[in-house]
């Protein structure tokens, strides 16, 4: 329903993340059980991005456009940049000490009304072992518990059903299909919208 921003404005709302939560910290390490960690990114594993911008499934599926170490570093740059603004939280998934295989994130993070948007890829080696679903949980209960927000999303395409998987299994809800929501290299897609508020964890 639409409402007048003047009576928004002057409504008792209350905001559900107070700003600063996040730029006054550093970024959390988050331990997974199959003994990975998500952690930052760092400027030296441009190259993985690289790598990952070429991977088709990676490609096709999250839009990836790195091609250049340039480029790659520029975007290592803007994770942290984001973080600081209170706009996204980016984390490698990765063994310690070792190279990213994989990356997970919270995008459009809206700390005031409580609400983001969950993401992921993960390179060919680590995949099949039931890793992104951890990342997802891990990243879902930090960003619940611990950050404070509401509300978590997860979209993809209806013709990605690994990522249909991933979501069920990290607790997910599937609320319904957004028609012709994204655009890929091959037109637009359907997707599906998953959603995790508090108290499904």
């Amino acid at each position: 329903m639409w409402h007048d921003a003047a009576m928004i404005s002057g409504s008792r709302i209350p905001v559900v993340v107070p700003a600063g939560r996040m730029a006054r910290n550093a970024q959390p390490v988050l331990s997974l059980p199959c003994g990975l960690e998500l952690r930052p990114w760092r400027l030296d594993e441009a190259g993985v991005l690289v790598s990952a911008g070429q991977d088709p499934a990676i490609h096709q599926w999250n839009l990836l456009r790195v091609e250049t170490l340039d480029d790659a570093r520029m975007r290592i740059e803007r994770m942290h940049e984001r973080w600081q603004a209170e706009l996204g939280a980016v984390w490698a998934i990765a063994p310690p000490g070792g190279a990213p295989v994989g990356l997970i994130g919270l995008s459009d993070i809206d700390l005031k009304g409580g609400s983001a948007e969950i993401g992921y890829w993960i390179l060919p080696p680590a995949r099949g072992g039931g890793v992104v679903v951890e990342a997802t949980r891990s990243v879902s209960r930090w960003a619940l518990s611990d950050l404070g927000l509401h509300r978590l999303r997860l979209c993809h395409s209806v013709a990605n059903p690994a990522s249909c998987r991933v979501a069920d299994k990290a607790g997910y809800s599937l609320e319904g299909t957004m028609r012709s929501a994204l655009l890929h290299a091959d037109g637009w897609h359907d997707q599906h919208l998953h959603a995790l508020v508090q108290g499904d964890i």
